[in-house]
């Protein structure tokens, strides 16, 4: 499984300093909470941004990434390396914590 995520593929602008990607689907009610949560962090903390992906979408990026279920977050440092893997909705806590390994 790659450690790196290739920013370009994000189809978004990253963060200076760190990107939280989320995969969601359509229909998965923990991704629209996880969505809040990790758009109120990125809110918090300078230089950090919230990239949502359509797993259903983007099947290419899902395979290659080994995304067995959504939500899945990973927190990726400034030049694409992934710090931090994670399915299921996040506590906010633990998101703010994992960017301290990205930042």
């Amino acid at each position: 499984m790659p450690r790196f995520l290739d920013l370009s593929e994000l189809g978004a602008r990253p963060g200076r300093r760190a990107t939280l990607v989320q995969f969601s689907s359509a229909f998965c009610q923990p991704c629209r909470a996880t969505r809040r949560i990790l758009a109120e962090v990125a809110g918090m903390v300078e230089g950090v941004a919230h990239v949502e992906i359509d797993a259903e979408e983007r099947l290419d990026l899902v395979r290659a990434l080994g995304i067995e279920k959504t939500p899945t977050v990973l927190v990726l440092d400034a030049a694409g390396r992934i710090v931090r893997r994670a399915a299921g909705m996040p506590r906010k806590v633990d998101v703010i914590a994992a960017l301290g390994a990205a930042v």
